[in-house]
């Protein structure tokens, strides 16, 4: 008895591609407002950082320093992005490249039996 033919939608690594080259698609089509979000959200890291930072001066028992007046930009102080998309795009390309060739080696194996 013949085995049934190949389809690759029952494959695991079909669909590993398939959803990595669809979060490809979609970190391409959010990068500008991730870009926007991600500043906002390292700003009021950076800002909580040096208020802790102040916190524990004072505890000590140290000057206070006005926040206020010693505050600098934050590209000034975070030119890059420390979360950068890149990253995860990274990770993504790793994804579906390695899924890809084992969906390759399972194909070209269903086809020598």
């Amino acid at each position: 008895m013949p085995s049934p033919p190949f389809r690759a939608t029952d494959s695991p690594w079909f669909w590993g591609c398939l959803f990595s080259v669809m979060a490809l698609v979609g970190m391409a089509l959010i990068a500008p407002k991730y870009a926007i979000r991600q500043r906002q959200i390292e700003g009021r890291f950076l800002g909580r950082q040096q208020a802790h930072i102040e916190r524990t001066r004072r505890a000590a028992g140290l000057e206070p320093v006005d926040l206020a007046e010693t505050a600098e930009d934050r590209d000034v102080v975070a030119p890059q992005r420390i979360v950068p998309l890149w990253t995860l795009a990274t990770l993504a390309v790793l994804a579906a490249a390695g899924s890809a060739v084992m969906l390759a080696r399972e194909i070209g194996r269903s086809y020598r039996i």
